[in-house]
């Protein structure tokens, strides 16, 4: 039964996920934050307006093979994999919170909407970091201020109204701070303050030590993909992929804290 129900919630994922990739694309491209949510989506070659059975997450993909239907441009990857990849982190927190489900629905509703947005808010920071380098204030402010006000509203991720402690308030800005410290020293050169402000709102949702811990994880998974690029760059001589290319953190972060976030790491002992 559990099994079955995390795939409705994957599936409700993939719907999500789909979602995101509008708001992704139409992001910064109109007047306002809220032009993202109108407009009917179309082919970005040809501006063909794309029909019900082209906009089935994950699967129109798979069924056009990867390319428009009237032009056959081919489709960006980035779109199956965000929608495949949300599917994966509402899955991810249905298991993490099933054991609510028993013991009370409404808490393990409150708690699930809550962290599905919240995740979903970083799959978008992520992309869009990832294309075009840069961390939209505007996602980074909604970001933390719901992590903020989770600070009072969940304790050990579930809904509980409290007072936090000094530590949980403090979470944020320790976890921020060594961003802020790298970019202020490097005047910008070895990471962006965007991720400062991203590393607030991560230390405020999971806590001082789970933040750290997925922080251990964005680094060292950074790490692994800069030296990736490297060798990719000196085997293929392609120049512009080698450590002084620039690297977007944001989706190192996101996968750190989403790791911390589902299976509670700590690798500090306390």
């Amino acid at each position: 039964m559990t099994s079955l129900v995390a795939i409705i919630f994957f599936i409700l994922g993939l719907i999500i996920g789909s979602f995101l990739n509008v708001v992704i694309l139409r992001l910064n491209t109109r007047k306002s934050f809220f032009g993202a949510f109108s407009g009917l989506s179309a082919c970005m070659s040809c501006q063909n307006k794309l029909s019900w059975y082209e906009l089935i997450p994950l699967f129109s993909f798979l069924g056009l093979k990867g390319r428009c239907r009237n032009c056959k441009t081919k489709i960006s990857i980035q779109y199956p994999l965000v929608e495949f990849g949300t599917g994966l982190i509402f899955a991810g927190i249905f298991w993490k919170l099933s054991f609510l489900i028993e013991q009370d629905l409404l808490i393990f509703t409150i708690s699930y909407i809550y962290y599905a947005f919240m995740f979903s808010l970083l799959v978008v920071i992520a992309i869009y970091d990832l294309k075009h380098k840069i961390i939209p204030d505007l996602l980074s402010f909604i970001f933390g201020a719901f992590a903020f006000v989770g600070l009072f509203l969940f304790s050990n991720f579930i809904f509980f109204i409290h007072f936090p402690t000094i530590l949980e308030f403090l979470s944020g800005i320790l976890t921020a701070f060594p961003f802020a410290f790298f970019w202020f020293i490097s005047g910008g050169k070895w990471m962006g303050f965007g991720d400062a402000k991203l590393a607030l709102g991560i230390g405020w949702l999971l806590g001082l030590i789970g933040a750290l811990s997925g922080l251990v994880v964005a680094f060292w998974s950074g790490a692994i993909v800069g030296i990736i690029l490297v060798i990719l760059s000196k085997k293929h001589k392609i120049n512009s992929m080698g450590m002084k290319s620039e690297i977007p953190f944001a989706p190192f972060l996101v996968l750190g804290a989403f790791l911390a976030f589902i299976f509670e790491l700590n690798f500090f002992g306390f």
